[in-house]
């Protein structure tokens, strides 16, 4: 069984918690990871990338010297790809990379990259400070209580919560998120996964079953 400690917002040891089910408890799969990793940065290429054929460039239209008589090399277009400011050959054109991701390899990733994080220190259960307003410097002193600065963190929270959201978005390593939104590349990019008591009912209520 995998363990968590839980951490009041002082930075404190309160307990260790087991955690149950295979969510936390399976063997991690390399090759599923690595699938659903490729799937996923595929998906997030724009694909708008573009390039000008020997049809798209400006000028053309005429022949730009006789064909004989002159020394030159034979020449039929000032556009041809062996030109300065001439097309492009086999370069990038619009096109949409996007290719659905099975739910049972999304499922069993996300299985995957959750064990992996509970097989260490690397997950942990924290209380988190009171926010009234949104306020970086707090957040900044609880990441510095538990010694993960200039580590990347992935910081997780069972619902909407504005003010967390403005609190994180400043700090370059740490990325907030909702539970229940979470996916497996954002938890194996993180060296730290942190998530509150809320968000873990959350996460094993959408993904325990």
């Amino acid at each position: 069984m995998a363990d968590a400690k839980v951490y009041d917002s002082d930075g404190n040891v309160k307990e260790s918690m087991t955690l149950d089910g295979p969510l936390f408890n399976s063997e991690p799969k390399p090759h599923l990871l690595h699938q659903y990793v490729k799937g996923y940065l595929n998906n997030q290429r724009q694909g708008t990338s573009s390039t000008k054929t020997r049809t798209g460039v400006s000028g053309g239209g005429t022949k730009p010297w006789r064909q004989k008589g002159t020394g030159r090399a034979r020449a039929g277009s000032n556009t041809s790809p062996i030109w300065v400011g001439g097309g492009i050959v086999w370069g990038p054109h619009p096109k949409c990379w996007f290719a659905p991701i099975p739910k049972r390899l999304k499922r069993q990733a996300l299985v995957s990259a959750f064990s992996d994080k509970a097989s260490g220190d690397r997950l942990r259960i924290v209380e988190l400070p009171a926010l009234e307003s949104p306020r970086t410097k707090s957040i900044h002193e609880m990441l510095k209580k538990h010694d993960l600065l200039n580590k990347k963190i992935l910081l997780l929270d069972e619902g909407k919560n504005e003010n967390l959201a403005k609190s994180c978005r400043n700090m370059r390593w740490l990325v907030y998120k909702r539970s229940a939104l979470v996916n497996p590349y954002d938890i194996l990019w993180a060296d730290c996964v942190l998530m509150t008591p809320g968000a873990l009912q959350k996460i094993e209520e959408v993904f325990g079953n």
